[in-house]
C-alpha cells in the first residue's frame, strides 16, 4: 500500500509532578523540606529517513502520544524525565498544522528532526519554596500538560528520474528492467495506481533514483482524475524521462499526447517544463515507431531515442543519457521544446 498523505493529532507527554516532602531521620528532628522535582515529559519528534519510502506505516495510527515524565521523590529525588517519541517519515515530506493549513517544515535531508509536540516541563518539589520566613513549604508545583498538536502529512517523492506519459506508454515496465523494482504491470490504462521508485545502479559507482509517475491525462493540472495527487510528485524531479506509445490502444495520436503531457506540466508549474527531458519512443520493435520518431523529430527539433523494454534495445543508451543530464553534462545541447501557436 502507498499512503502519500495522513493527517495525526501528536502529544507530548504531560510533567511529572513535584514532592512534598520533609526530611524525617533519627536524630534530625526538623531536616527541612526535601521533595523532588518531577521529570520532564517526552516530545513528539519527526526524523525524515531514507529507510521508509511513504505514509503507510503510519495510516490508521491517527494518536501518538510520547510518554510523561515521572513525579519526584523525597530525599531530593527527581522524576525521570519521558521518552521522546521519534516517528519516521520519508525524506521529502511536508509539515502542516492541519487547524491553519500553514507550512511548518519540509523535511528533505536524511536524519533532519522537528519537535512537533513538546512535553511538558516538570513540577518544582517543595524545597524550591523554602525561604529565611518560610522554613517549612507546603508548596509544590503540577507538571505542566504536553503540547498537542494537528499536523498534515504531505508526501512530495525526491527523486532524479522521473518516468511521465499518457497511461499504458511503459512507464512500469521500463522501471522493471532499470531497477530492481516489481511495480504492477497489465495491458490497460492505468495499472500504476501511484508512483513506484526504484534505485537504478549504472556500474559499480553510480547509481539514481526512478520515479515511476501514473499516467496523466488531459486535464491533470485541474485535478481530474487524479491529477493534483500525481502530479504532486514530478515537482522534485531533477529529469524527465517523456514516453511515448508509438501506437497506443485508444488510437490516440502519438504526437498529440506528447503536446497534452507537456501542456499539462506547463499548466501545473510552468517552471516543470524547463526541466532536462528525454524524449523516448517505446515499444521500437513496432512498425509505427520509426514514423513517430520522425514526427516528434519535427515538432521539437531535438533528438529522439528508441527503446525496448523487452528485448532491451536502447536501455544501456537510455542510462548513459540520464547520467549525462544528471552529470550536467548535457545541459549545453538541452534546450526547451518549441511552443507552436495554437497548442
Amino acid at each position: 500500500m502507498f499512503v502519500d498523505r495522513v493527517e495525526l493529532i501528536c502529544r507530548g507527554g504531560d510533567g511529572g509532578n513535584g514532592c512534598l516532602s520533609f526530611r524525617r531521620e533519627a536524630k534530625v528532628p526538623r531536616g527541612g523540606p526535601d521533595g523532588g522535582d518531577g521529570g520532564d515529559g517526552g516530545s513528539v519528534i519527526l526524523c525524515a529517513s531514507e529507510n521508509v519510502t511513504n505514509l503507510a506505516h503510519l495510516f490508521g495510527h491517527k494518536h501518538w502520544t510520547a510518554t510523561p515524565g515521572i513525579n519526584g521523590g523525597g530525599s531530593m529525588e527527581s522524576g525521570r524525565g519521558g521518552e521522546d517519541l521519534l516517528i519516521e517519515v520519508p525524506v521529502g515530506t511536508l509539515v502542516y498544522d492541519a487547524g491553519h493549513d500553514n507550512l511548518l517544515r519540509d523535511l528533505k535531508e536524511h536524519g533532519e528532526k522537528l519537535v512537533i509536540a513538546k512535553g511538558g516541563r516538570g513540577g518544582r518539589g517543595n524545597w524550591h519554596f523554602k525561604s529565611a520566613t518560610n522554613r517549612a513549604p507546603r508548596e509544590f508545583e503540577h507538571g505542566a500538560p504536553g503540547e498537542q498538536r494537528h499536523i498534515r502529512l504531505d508526501l512530495k517523492l525526491i527523486a532524479d528520474v522521473g518516468l511521465v506519459g499518457k497511461p499504458n506508454a511503459g512507464k512500469s515496465t521500463l522501471l522493471s528492467r532499470l531497477s530492481r523494482a516489481t511495480p504492477e504491470i497489465a495491458p490497460y490504462p492505468f495499472t500504476t495506481k501511484y508512483p513506484n521508485l526504484g534505485v537504478v545502479y549504472v556500474g559499480y559507482e553510480r547509481q539514481y533514483l526512478l520515479a515511476d509517475i501514473p499516467g496523466l491525462i488531459e486535464g491533470a493540472h485541474q485535478g481530474i482524475g487524479l491529477g493534483h495527487e500525481f502530479l504532486r510528485h514530478v515537482e522534485r524531479t531533477r529529469v524527465f524521462v517523456h514516453l511515448i506509445e508509438p501506437a497506443p490502444m485508444d488510437e490516440t495520436d502519438p504526437v498529440e499526447n506528447y503536446r497534452a503531457i507537456r501542456d499539462e506540466l506547463r499548466l501545473y508549474d510552468a517552471e516543470l517544463t524547463e526541466r532536462p527531458e528525454l524524449i523516448v519512443v517505446t515499444k521500437c520493435e513496432l512498425p509505427e515507431a520509426a514514423g513517430i520518431v520522425e514526427a516528434l523529430k519535427k515538432e521539437t527539433g531535438r533528438p529522439v531515442m528508441t527503446i525496448s523494454a523487452v528485448t532491451g534495445k536502447g536501455l544501456p543508451e537510455l542510462n548513459q543519457a540520464i547520467i549525462r543530464l544528471l552529470d550536467g553534462k548535457a545541459n549545453d545541447d538541452w534546450k526547451p521544446p518549441v511552443r507552436r501557436s495554437g497548442n
